[in-house]
């Protein structure tokens, strides 16, 4: 249990059960970011920088959540809506500083206990480990209030942790308002904070606005505290790095880069090969399986789940979608998608949402599948579109084959059965059936039904209209190449009869219907 720790006036600050609230500031407009969107929703590698606070806080088990908004309200409301509906908001409709953002925050409690962490928003880098060791020290010491501080090698623009000769702190002190002196501190506030509750309380609306920005500065309260006895503690992160803030696009863009190393190192070390770590993104949300290997220039967004032993990359994006274990996915865009055990995607293919790979399935190079599955072992090798389809197990879908779904008013469905044989350059204008074994004619426009086993065809006879090019486009290099075939052939065949193979119809087209594999 927490020792009670002594006031100035012999009294005991009595430790109060674990009860913890969580404070965070998002009221802030970022004018630096220059952006319509407020600063603490930009994203960084699959969360908002409010988003990666949040998942930061949860060692905390906090009993309630409270979010200061203020610029784009009603955005970031409509977001916390989203990944934490437990959360509440409370708007600060002027923003008056950061002491009296969490005043607001507090008046918004009548029954406040326990411990009060306040946090920035815009911390993405924070661990959760460095948060939960902030409280368990704050809370075993049984200090008033303890402040993460971090030793960074240029400490421009941030507040300086200023202690007196016995090494205590003794304020917290703003970079605007600091002497040349305190400048030189490099120890500097990384802007998370544990408080008692009630003296938290208590010191709040004796903050006071002297100062350069004129504005109520939650820092004073550890001042107020140190000067009033009351016991303060420091709390020093491992990594300074953890602790950076965002304040512009550049720094945005810093801070991403830090976030793709600290996510590649760990998924390295837990035995995935990343083949370029520079060019991989690797959002927070992704999960991958040992052994799996992601190549060069990919990156894999949202809630994507990558199998053991499967092949990612080079040149992909794959987003809230599945790849199993054992595919390959290469040069491809895939989202929305499930792409079965050993099934394989590309190169320059396009998956979208509820495209279905079955084990072993293909999709192939310049394929474009939406919301169809293929099915275990079926194949889509190259150059086709398939929308709103189901293809049986090992069929065969030709080069060029389209599935006309849309009739210009409504979608339509597709049906192509179990080792089916679709020819190249087919459409399939649906609602269309196809039967199991069915094969279709190379060029055919199949628009009825093709029962099972059963060859459908669709193409018009071929009819040749000789001496065409020389009558309708003399002087041309085509008239020019057809006159010199027709004379190099009388010359070789000269004395010998000639006469038309057979063309169209019957047995000719049923041997023409091949696909490419």
């Amino acid at each position: 249990m927490p020792r009670p720790a002594g006031r100035p006036d012999g009294s005991i600050l009595v430790s109060q059960p674990r009860i913890r609230t969580a404070v965070i500031l998002a009221a802030g407009e970022g004018k630096r970011m220059r952006s319509a969107l407020p600063k603490v929703l930009h994203p960084l590698l699959g969360r908002t920088l409010l988003g990666h606070v949040l998942a930061a806080a949860e060692p905390l088990a906090a009993h309630r959540t409270l979010v200061v908004v203020g610029h784009g309200a009603d955005q970031v409301t409509a977001h916390l809506a989203e990944i934490a509906p437990d959360a509440a908001t409370v708007l600060q409709a002027e923003q008056r500083g950061t002491g009296h953002a969490v005043r607001i925050a507090l008046d918004a409690l009548t029954d406040l206990t326990g411990t009060v962490v306040v946090m920035n928003g815009d911390v993405p880098l924070l661990r959760p480990e460095t948060v939960g060791a902030l409280i368990a020290d704050h809370e075993s010491t049984g200090v008033a209030a303890t402040v993460l501080a971090a030793e960074v090698a240029d400490p421009t623009g941030l507040g300086r942790i200023v202690r007196d000769q016995a090494g205590r702190l003794e304020q917290i002190v703003e970079e605007r308002d600091a002497t040349e002196d305190q400048r030189r501190i490099r120890e500097v506030n990384a802007g998370i904070y544990a408080f008692d509750a009630v003296l938290l309380r208590e010191l709040l609306g004796k903050l006071s606005t002297d100062n350069d920005q004129g504005e109520e500065y939650l820092t004073d309260v550890f001042g107020l505290l140190a000067g009033a006895g009351d016991p303060v503690g420091v709390h020093l992160a491992g990594d300074p790095v953890e602790t950076l803030g965002c304040n512009d696009r550049v720094e945005l863009a810093t801070l991403r880069g830090l976030l793709r190393d600290r996510v590649n190192e760990s998924w390295m070390r837990s035995g995935v090969t990343l083949l370029d770590p520079a060019s991989t993104w690797i959002d927070v949300t992704v999960m991958l399986g040992r052994d799996a290997v992601v190549d060069q220039n990919t990156q894999l967004r949202g809630a994507t789940v990558v199998g053991a032993e499967a092949l990612v990359g080079p040149d992909v994006t794959v987003v809230d979608s599945s790849v199993g274990a054992g595919a390959t996915v290469l040069r491809s865009h895939v989202v929305g998608a499930e792409i079965g055990p050993r099934a394989s995607v590309g190169p320059y293919a396009y998956l979208r949402p509820e495209a279905v790979l079955r084990e072993r399935a293909k999709a192939g190079t310049f394929v474009e599948v939406k919301k169809s599955e293929l099915g275990e072992g079926a194949k889509v090798p190259h150059l086709s579109y398939v929308g709103d389809a189901t293809i049986g197990p090992k069929a065969n879908i030709g080069a060029g084959t389209i599935f006309a779904n849309y009739d210009g008013v409504r979608k339509h469905h597709t049906t192509v059965g179990e080792a089916a044989f679709i020819g190249c350059d087919t459409t399939l204008v649906a609602p269309v059936e196809v039967g199991a074994g069915a094969y279709v004619a190379a060029g055919s426009a199949i628009t009825t039904s093709v029962p099972s086993g059963a060859l459908g065809v669709t193409r018009a006879q071929q009819r040749d209209i000789e001496g065409w090019v020389a009558r309708r486009r003399p002087g041309t290099t085509s008239a020019e190449a057809a006159d010199r075939a027709r004379r190099e052939a009388a010359g070789t065949d000269e004395g010998e009869s000639s006469h038309e193979p057979p063309r169209g119809g019957g047995d000719g087209a049923e041997a023409r219907h091949t696909a490419t594999e």
